[in-house]
């Protein structure tokens, strides 16, 4: 028989969170030795990890520290609004906030209380049975920052949020972090936009209205005001404004003397 006492089970339970029968086995396994048994259950982690590397982790929730915003990702909504996976998200996103990260490698190369944010997502994935993974980070240069965050239920965390760095007024700031998260915008300006996706659109525009037997002579204009109806859609400034649908957001913005530097919008399966 091992020698090992229900103290050491409860003792290496509580070191690794792993199962009671887990860690009884380990501790059979390693003839009481307390430090093996810990390196067998991590091991036997890793193995149920890696058997999860396949399976798709589309819930979890986003979250922002400072300047940085981080999307944390897991398999269910029920582990999503568990607290414990909350706080480990949190956890991940000040070390996220503390690099000043922009990148996936960036972040799951900064530190944790001595480890790696890899290796604190992979302990904690064999910790909860679920695949976790870090998502999408960014940190947005500026002295001025506003956020916003937004459920899509009261009991699950935020699954769409929004940095905007500025200069001029919170207030006007923060609505148009409302504004981004609802309107979906996706540039700041007409010169953002990619030119093959400008020109995609202009082929299907001028396709369109072609398809519709519009004169020869009329395709350029009708072509150029679908361009800019598309152009409105998804450059900020030049959207109808939330808070005052007859202006636009530049309308609104220019008012209230404030500039929008830069911004970024993170959404949850998206």
């Amino acid at each position: 028989m091992a020698n090992y006492t229900a103290a050491d089970v409860k003792a290496l339970r509580g070191a690794t969170a792993a199962g009671m029968l887990d860690c009884k086995k380990a501790l059979e396994e390693s003839g009481g030795d307390y430090d093996k048994a810990v390196e067998i259950l991590r091991i036997k982690g890793a193995k149920s990890v890696s058997k999860r590397a396949d399976r798709e982790a589309s819930e979890g929730l986003i979250a922002v520290s400072g300047n940085t915003m981080v999307e944390v990702n897991c398999e269910t909504d029920f582990v999503a609004k568990n607290q414990a996976f909350i706080d480990f998200a949190h956890k991940i996103t000040e070390a996220a906030a503390a690099a000043k990260a922009n990148s996936t490698e960036e972040l799951n190369a900064a530190e944790i209380d001595g480890q790696t944010v890899e290796e604190v997502v992979t302990a904690e994935s064999a910790k909860t049975g679920e695949k976790l993974q870090i998502g999408r980070v960014v940190t947005l240069e500026g002295d001025n920052v506003a956020h916003y965050l937004h459920q899509r239920s009261a009991d699950l965390p935020p699954a769409i949020g929004v940095l905007v760095s500025y200069e001029g007024d919170k207030e006007v700031a923060h609505a148009v972090a409302l504004q981004i998260a609802a309107m979906k915008a996706e540039y700041l300006t007409r010169e953002d936009v990619p030119a093959e996706v400008v020109q995609k659109e202009r082929d299907i525009a001028e396709a369109t209205t072609r398809e519709e037997g519009k004169p020869e002579a009329a395709l350029p204009k009708i072509v150029e005001g679908r361009l800019n109806g598309f152009f409105k859609s998804v450059v900020l400034p030049e959207q109808p404004s939330m808070t005052d649908s007859k202006k636009n957001v530049q309308k609104v913005l220019d008012e209230a003397d404030t500039k929008i530097l830069a911004f970024k919008r993170f959404e949850l399966g998206a």
